[in-house]
């Protein structure tokens, strides 16, 4: 048996009867295909963090584009800011896949986060039923009781000259006396239709291979790819008060009012300035 497999030793690994292993076989069957994005497909039981291995792979020799490393379990894990991912064996997907658009310019490289989240929200939508709302730039939102919860997040890392490591987690079954902080949030929580991990990672691969070549097909503008207003229409920082805490303990508040042409989020400032926000934390201070 190939390490890659090994999720696939089911007899030792059904210790919650509800959150049974990937079935890395019928995943590559279902995802690997010729003329398809996704060029390998592995399923690991444990590691720190699948962007770190994904990187390293990448830096130690050739990895083709579209390789995909999924873990039951992360220790490591790290969103933005290198702030911490925590969630309990096989509750979640914890996945990243390498990509080598080279037919898109290096500067709109950073459009590719959003794209992450919004094929995420499309294959969730499909695959669970659930509404699955974007708070620009990184993280993925669902409702519970009423209420908006973060559920997952989205991360980008630089693999040499030519490539991107995505990493994406996602919190699928957790129960809420296992969510991490009080804010978060889990597809189980938000009532999906299903909590088999198969089914909603085929989705959302399907779907980030379908945005994907859309993106690159249009030399990544994301105006003729679709991929602005595409993002726009699933994002929930739009239409709010934010506060954009920046670089250097700068602060801006006003109403989230675009996306830009780059990625940016566009601020409306009480003193009439509109403001575009390349990176920083956001802080929604009312609804829409």
């Amino acid at each position: 048996m190939t390490p890659r497999d090994a999720a696939d030793d089911n007899s030792s690994r059904w210790s919650d009867l509800d959150r049974p292993p990937l079935n890395a076989a019928a995943l590559r069957r279902a995802l690997v295909r010729g003329g398809g994005l996704w060029s390998e497909l592995e399923v690991v039981q444990r590691t720190g963090s699948t962007n770190n291995d994904l990187v390293a792979r990448a830096a130690a020799g050739p990895v083709a584009e579209g390789t995909v490393l999924v873990a039951e379990e992360q220790t490591a894990a790290k969103g933005r800011l290198d702030r911490r991912w925590t969630a309990p064996p096989r509750s979640g997907l914890f996945v990243s896949v390498l990509l080598r658009p080279a037919e898109v310019p290096v500067a709109r490289w950073g459009w590719l986060p959003l794209l992450t989240g919004v094929a995420v929200a499309t294959g969730l939508a499909r695959a669970a039923g659930v509404d699955t709302a974007l708070k620009w730039p990184n993280d993925l939102l669902v409702t519970v009781g009423g209420e908006e919860r973060k559920a997952g997040g989205i991360l980008l890392e630089r693999a040499g000259d030519d490539g991107v490591v995505i990493g994406f987690g996602l919190n699928v079954s957790l129960r809420a006396e296992e969510l991490p902080v009080p804010q978060a949030g889990s597809l189980l929580l938000a009532g999906a239709a299903t909590t088999d991990r198969d089914p909603l990672l085929r989705a959302v691969l399907r779907s980030l291979e379908d945005w994907y070549g859309r993106w690159r097909a249009a030399a990544g503008d994301p105006a003729e790819s679709g991929l602005q207003d595409a993002y726009a229409a699933g994002c929930a920082t739009l239409g709010r008060t934010v506060r954009a805490q920046l670089p250097g303990d700068r602060d801006i508040v006003g109403e989230a009012v675009a996306i830009d042409g780059d990625g940016r989020l566009v601020i409306a400032t009480s003193e009439g300035v509109q403001e575009p926000v390349g990176a920083g934390d956001i802080v929604h201070l009312r609804p829409a």
